[in-house]
C-alpha cells in the first residue's frame, strides 16, 4: 500500500486535516456551532466552483468563500433576527451557485464531483505544502486564541465583563474553521465535511475530556478515523469518504455509550 505515492500523499494530508479538524472541531461543539461547518461547506462549494469555472484552483476558491463567509456569520452573531433562517437561505443560494458552476464546468466534471465526495486520493503531491502551512497556521493561531476562547465559551457574560472582545472572537474563530473546512473538504467531499470536524470533537467532549486532552483526543479520533477509512478503501471497493463516515459514527455511538455507562 505505501509502494504507491499516491497512497502516501493521501496518509499525510489525512494527517494534516485531523491535526487541524481536531482542536477546531472541539471548540466547535463545545461552542455550539457545529451547523457552522455544515454551512461553510456548502458555501465553500459554490466558491469552489466559480473557481474551477474561471480556471483558478478548487481550494482556492472553497478556501477564501468559507472564509470570508465564516467571518460574516461571526460579525452577524446574534444580533440579526433570525439568524438560522437567514444561514438557511444562504444555504440555498450556495448549492444554487454551486448547481449553476456545476452546469457550465463540462471539462472538469472530475474535479466537481470531488468537490462533492472528496478524492483524497488525487491530492498532489505539491499540494501538501499548502496543506501544511495551512495546518500549522491554523493551529498557531489556535492556540494564542484558546484561552480567552475558552473563556469566553464557558461564561461568555463573564468574559464580556472582563473585558474580552467576543465579537472578535467569533469572527477569528470562523474564520479559522473556514480554514479546516477547506482542508476537510479534500477528504470527505462537501457532503461529508461534517463527519471529521464534528465527529470526533462530539465524542471526546461526550467522554468528559478537559481542554487539553479533549483537543488531544478529537485529533486522535480524527486521525483514526481518516486512516482507518483510506486502510478500508484499500481493502474494498468502496470510497474512502464512504468508510470515514462510517468510522465516526461508529466511534461517536461507542463513546455515547460508555458516557451512559458512566451515568453522564
Amino acid at each position: 500500500m505505501f509502494a504507491y505515492e499516491f497512497m502516501r500523499t493521501a496518509f499525510v494530508a489525512a494527517f494534516l486535516a485531523a491535526f487541524v479538524c481536531g482542536p477546531v472541531g472541539w471548540f466547535l461543539v463545545l461552542r455550539g456551532q457545529s451547523f457552522a461547518s455544515h454551512a461553510l461547506s456548502h458555501v465553500g462549494f459554490a466558491g469552489a466552483g466559480a473557481a474551477l469555472l474561471w480556471g483558478q484552483p478548487a481550494l482556492l476558491g472553497f478556501g477564501l468563500s468559507a472564509v470570508i463567509s465564516g467571518m460574516g456569520m461571526g460579525m452577524a452573531s446574534d444580533r440579526v433576527i433570525g439568524r438560522d433562517v437567514m444561514i438557511g437561505l444562504v444555504l440555498s443560494l450556495a448549492m444554487g451557485i454551486g448547481a449553476l458552476c456545476l452546469h457550465f464546468l463540462t471539462r472538469s466534471a472530475g474535479a466537481a464531483t470531488a468537490l462533492l465526495f472528496g478524492d483524497i486520493l488525487g491530492i498532489a503531491p505539491s499540494s501538501l505544502y499548502w496543506l501544511g502551512a495551512l495546518a500549522i497556521g491554523c493551529v498557531v493561531c489556535l492556540g494564542v486564541m484558546s484561552r480567552p476562547l475558552l473563556f469566553a465559551s464557558l461564561q461568555p457574560d463573564v468574559a464580556e465583563a472582563k473585558g474580552v472582545n467576543l465579537r472578535l472572537l467569533d469572527v477569528l474563530f470562523l474564520a479559522l474553521v473556514g480554514i479546516a473546512t477547506a482542508m476537510c473538504s479534500q477528504i470527505t467531499g462537501v457532503l461529508l465535511v461534517f463527519t471529521l470536524m464534528v465527529a470526533p470533537a462530539a465524542a471526546s467532549l461526550r467522554l468528559g475530556f478537559g481542554p487539553m486532552p479533549g483537543m488531544a483526543v478529537a485529533f486522535a479520533l480524527a486521525l483514526f478515523e481518516a486512516w482507518g477509512g483510506l486502510c478500508l478503501s484499500w481493502l474494498s471497493d468502496c470510497p474512502a469518504s464512504f468508510w470515514i463516515a462510517l468510522l465516526g459514527s461508529v466511534v461517536f455511538a461507542a463513546a455515547n455509550g460508555v458516557a451512559h455507562l458512566r451515568g453522564r
